[in-house]
């Protein structure tokens, strides 16, 4: 990513979100890298035999903007959900990469027998492709967010522009499918960039994450995947499963809905409930 007039940037940032939004904030991690490049800057410019060393600060100060990025659950790089707020018996049971005509009907069954209302991170392309299920998501009181236009694989690498349209797209593929724009957003596989918050931010949206996930786009095992996302269990857990993209177990079920009936069972009988993302906001 090139923050060659890292300066400039942020401060067309903050400009352009002050009359959407409050103003944003870099995170203490992204001013310490202005300040990094900043110096740099200065002391090439006070004596250039010393570039080797500048540029070296640059290039750590990158590798470690990179990693903060490539940490899903990080909140280095600005404000991200791991758990839900507040101190309340709920967990948040989310599901990724839909809407799925095979399999999202499917689950939708097994949430209805355990009236346990979920949040969907859908993909913009995939709701006005299967507009049908996204309504029906939110009929039976469940919520869809924001998970990108089209889940690119290269997602974290985009600039801000790129970040704009694929959020921005898939906020009105939503909108105008369920006429509801959604509150939160999930990166694609979780990976991000410094360029992301900002772009959240003067949308209004909240990033989140998970507390654990299932791995249950690889792992085709029921008992592997349920016992990831029971292990302690607890108040204030978000749970990440798929109903796209979703592993088959040795049967060719997709293994969300093995996963789901042991999964609810756990949550009832710890005595917690099931919320949506949006029943969690203060």
């Amino acid at each position: 990513m090139s923050l060659s007039h890292p300066g400039r940037f942020w401060d067309n940032l903050r400009m352009k979100t002050r009359s959407a939004a409050p103003a944003w904030r870099p995170s203490p991690l992204l001013i310490a890298s202005l300040g990094v490049h900043g110096g740099a800057l200065a002391a090439v410019l006070a004596r250039p035999l010393e570039w080797p060393w500048a540029l070296g600060a640059v290039a750590a100060d990158h590798v470690l903007l990179a990693a903060a990025g490539l940490w899903p659950r990080s909140r280095l790089l600005g404000p991200n959900w791991t758990r839900l707020p507040g101190n309340g018996a709920e967990v948040a049971l989310t599901i990724d990469d839909g809407p799925d005509p095979e399999v999202t009907p499917r689950v939708l069954e097994r949430l209805e027998e355990y009236r346990a209302p979920a949040t969907f991170f859908c993909i913009g392309e995939r709701v006005g492709r299967h507009p049908e299920l996204a309504r029906a998501l939110i009929e039976r009181g469940h919520s869809v967010e924001n998970h990108s236009q089209r889940h690119l694989n290269h997602f974290s690498l985009l600039g801000p522009r790129g970040l704009a349209s694929e959020i921005e797209r898939a906020q009105e593929a939503i909108g105008a499918v369920t006429g509801k724009r959604p509150r939160f957003f999930r990166a694609p596989a979780g990976l991000r960039n410094p360029f992301l918050d900002p772009v959240l931010q003067r949308r209004g949206l909240t990033l989140a994450s998970w507390t654990r996930r299932g791995f249950d786009t690889v792992d085709s095992s029921v008992e592997t995947v349920c016992g990831k996302l029971t292990r302690n269990l607890g108040a204030g857990d978000i749970l990440l499963l798929h109903d796209g993209h979703a592993a088959r177990t040795a049967r060719g079920v997709p293994v969300i809905l093995e996963v789901l009936p042991r999964l609810l069972d756990a949550v009832l009988g710890a005595g917690l409930t099931p919320v949506t993302l949006g029943a969690a906001l203060p």
